[in-house]
């Protein structure tokens, strides 16, 4: 079972939220019961959200609006900020790149790229981790990462490419089911019009040449066409834009899908994977 001992401390957005609906409740008359009446909540998860104990999840913030927002859009604008603020520090200032990103390529070598998780793979993956984190800790960074798969079905559409180890994909997390459930769900973004997913064989390094074999890595082309890298290890996250070293990187990168196989004989490995036919 997780700890409930690593406790959350609230960001800048979270705190204000907290003061506007404590603020706008009292200026209706409202009681914290009463508000948690309107929106589907109990007054104990009224008085958290008010006391930061436990910040608003996004479907609070929604219900917030329609009740407290008289029309100003305050709670619906700060949904996107909330979010983020849910992220891990050191990923942060790249979610917020990668939301409004052109172009986002991924090279992933041992766990599925987050931006491609099923809720309960993000579940096992990010409830088994060491040192544990308690489960309200949990569930807001499931639902943090569940919110960047938006970016399947932004406008203007963006390219996303995914390059996977072929041993990510027989590594399971939480229970076999789980995996078969992941491995459906990806097979069903590789298709999407947007998207690639290519598998690097296990078996790469006997032919030589292995382009991956240092570690994993991710390519934004930003909205204003910057072109950026992330890499990340050990919780530590490193954003490089020096155009030299990106440059490096996206050759090294695209030595890395040279190797891989297809598109569609990998879509044909994901399925085999799911148990469907390919």
């Amino acid at each position: 079972m997780a700890s409930s001992g690593n406790k959350m401390k609230a960001g800048g957005t979270a705190r204000m939220v907290a003061a506007l609906a404590k603020a706008l409740r009292e200026q209706m008359g409202l009681t914290q019961e009463e508000l948690g009446q309107l929106i589907g909540y109990t007054a104990s998860a009224i008085s958290a959200m008010e006391t930061c104990a436990q910040p608003a999840s996004d479907k609070m913030l929604i219900a917030l609006e329609k009740v407290l927002g008289n029309g100003m859009g305050v709670f619906e604008k700060a949904r996107k900020w909330m979010l983020i603020e849910k992220y891990p520090v050191r990923f942060q200032g790249v979610a917020e790149l990668e939301a409004g990103a052109v172009t986002v390529s991924s090279y992933d070598t041992f766990v599925i790229a987050g931006l491609f998780q099923t809720e309960a793979y993000a579940q096992a993956l990010i409830g088994g981790g060491f040192p544990s984190v308690s489960d309200q800790k949990r569930e807001e960074l499931v639902e943090a990462r569940l919110a960047r798969r938006a970016l399947f079905d932004r406008t203007p559409t963006s390219m996303i490419e995914l390059i996977l180890e072929e041993g990510v994909l027989r590594r399971p997390f939480g229970t076999l089911e789980v995996m078969r459930e992941q491995m459906r769900s990806l097979a069903e973004d590789a298709q999407r019009e947007n998207v690639c997913v290519q598998i690097l064989p296990t078996d790469r390094g006997l032919r030589g040449s292995h382009a991956g074999d240092r570690g994993s890595m991710k390519l934004l082309v930003t909205e204003d066409h910057d072109h950026v890298v992330y890499l990340e290890i050990e919780d530590q996250g490193i954003l490089i834009s020096d155009p030299p070293e990106v440059a490096k990187l996206a050759h090294r990168y695209a030595k890395i899908r040279s190797q891989a196989l297809s598109p569609d004989d990998s879509l044909s490995l994901i399925k085999g994977l799911a148990g469907e036919e390919p």
